[in-house]
């Protein structure tokens, strides 16, 4: 299958990528930022959760159907088509009545954002060159660190402005411009359905990826009600079993089991999946200690991670001239570098470290984050047959969504577990206290005289969770360590 783009119209499919990336990106923050507005209208406190869990849920669903739709249909179709579910559902959940409504569209709206990023880094594949397909990719990943800063700002602002409703409505304009720029300027060459839908392996990979999801969902809850996340991941396990039979004997199927015989491939996502499992725990964790402990207010706290958005690109910059001039295998160790090196200085820095100290962190992470994600991206994609590049992207990305998913389930429960036996060794304090400890509008409310001890507990709960997530970096130099080769080749 070509797809191509005129010299003059490729700047502007990139730029409707990235504003595809952007929104779908955004969506998460800004929908938090108005959860309590949504949650007073439409009373349902208790289902919350949902509203953020079942979007995940169905977004990781839907990523390995797009990338095998992509292949044998066609990227630009499908890339059109996933759009359109989501301004669809976007949509609907504005116009939703109910929380179960809401939660309902949400999960629509979750299928059609499944097809938003693997599709544009395949498209990326496919119209730029290698070294500057690094930079690109960098360019487009970056949309996720921006949405992170702007998201709140933004979504305070509709909300204060118009109402909660235009958080979903606003989708509507940018997605329709995104679908009208795409369906001038990429061009893609119609290709005939020769073979069908591995329906089988769809139905056993969805039962496989909403068990595990959902057994991950229930531990980071208290109580943790242990008997479902039991049966979840005994569910788990059957189906990946009865997955891995259906695709061994499918005539195409979703997932070709012969990527897993390529080491490269397996290697590069794991690592990919234990270094977005950091990521997360780096997003959402160190902004909690500068407004909990430094009591910075929460837009200084999201110009903690700010850098690393724009190092993010410079490592991405980095990878691509690299990329050319020796293997995946010693960039990687090179992009570990630097996420140790982050890893090392949040786990040893003092409670009290200044503000500047996080800069710091920021751009040394973000060089790592950038190098790693686009070379295991290119690394993947440079692998399988050009028939394949669609499946290949999608479960990279499936496997930095799950690395994401899964590790701040596990993060919560570290969190959580430290802060309730700091609690009960501390006299004086409350677990409710330390909700408005982390809140820097709510933390004046607090005594003076018991701000010490609760900043002392929050500090050990939050370094517990940066021990955990080096263990993850410490893992991934291990698991690219098993796949060196004796002769390592280039890309090419």
């Amino acid at each position: 299958m070509t797809i191509t783009a005129k010299k003059s119209n490729v700047a502007l499919v990139t730029i409707a990528l990235f504003v595809a990336t952007f929104m779908a990106a955004i969506e998460g923050t800004i929908v938090s930022t108005a959860m309590p507005t949504i949650v007073g209208d439409l009373h349902g406190v208790a289902l919350m959760n949902w509203v953020f869990s079942i979007f995940l849920l169905t977004n990781a669903i839907a990523t390995p159907i797009y990338g095998k739709l992509a292949d044998s249909i066609g990227r630009k179709p499908m890339f059109i088509g996933g759009i359109a579910i989501f301004i669809f559902g976007s949509v609907m959940s504005g116009l939703s009545h109910s929380m179960v409504v809401l939660i309902i569209w949400r999960a629509i709206q979750g299928i059609g954002a499944g097809s938003i990023l693997p599709i544009s880094n395949t498209i990326i594949a496919d119209i730029y060159p290698l070294e500057k397909r690094a930079q690109v990719l960098g360019l487009n990943s970056s949309a996720w660190g921006i949405a992170s800063v702007i998201a709140p700002l933004l979504g305070g602002f509709i909300v204060d402005q118009l109402s909660w409703h235009w958080i979903f409505f606003i989708n509507l304009p940018i997605g329709l411009i995104v679908m009208v720029m795409v369906q001038l300027y990429l061009h893609e060459e119609k290709r005939s359905v020769k073979s069908r839908m591995d329906i089988g392996g769809t139905w056993w990979l969805t039962i496989m990826l909403l068990a595990v999801m959902y057994a991950f969902q229930l531990l980071g809850q208290s109580p943790i009600q242990w008997q479902i996340v039991a049966a979840c991941f005994l569910i788990t396990v059957i189906a990946l079993v009865m997955f891995i039979r259906r695709e061994r004997i499918a005539a195409d199927p979703l997932i070709p089991m012969e990527l897993f015989d390529n080491r490269t491939f397996v290697i590069q996502n794991m690592v990919a999946f234990l270094v977005c499992g950091f990521l997360i725990g780096y997003e959402v964790y160190l902004p909690d200690w500068t407004q909990g402990i430094l009591g910075l207010r929460a837009s200084m706290a999201g110009f903690a991670i700010t850098p690393s958005s724009l190092m993010w690109i410079v490592g991405s910059f980095i990878a691509g001239k690299l990329l050319v001039r020796t293997t995946p295998h010693n960039i990687i160790n090179l992009s570990l570098f630097f996420v140790l090196v982050g890893g090392v200085i949040m786990v040893l820095i003092p409670d009290y470290t200044p503000f500047t100290a996080f800069l710091l962190i920021s751009v040394i992470c973000g060089t790592g984050f950038g190098l790693t994600v686009t070379t295991s991206m290119i690394s993947v994609q440079n692998t399988v047959k050009p028939t394949e590049i669609g499946v290949a992207t999608s479960f990279n990305t499936l496997a930095r969504t799950l690395g994401q998913t899964l590790m701040i389930s596990i993060f919560g429960i570290v969190m959580n577990t430290t802060m309730l036996r700091g609690v009960r060794q501390t006299d004086g304090t409350t677990l409710k206290m330390m909700d408005k400890l982390i809140n820097p509008m709510t933390a004046d409310q607090l005594n003076a005289n018991v701000l010490p001890k609760l900043r002392t507990i929050l500090y050990q709960s939050l370094h517990n969770v940066f021990i955990v997530a080096l263990l993850l970096i410490l893992v991934a130099f291990v698991v690219n360590f098993a796949g060196r080769k004796k002769k390592n080749q280039r890309i090419d």
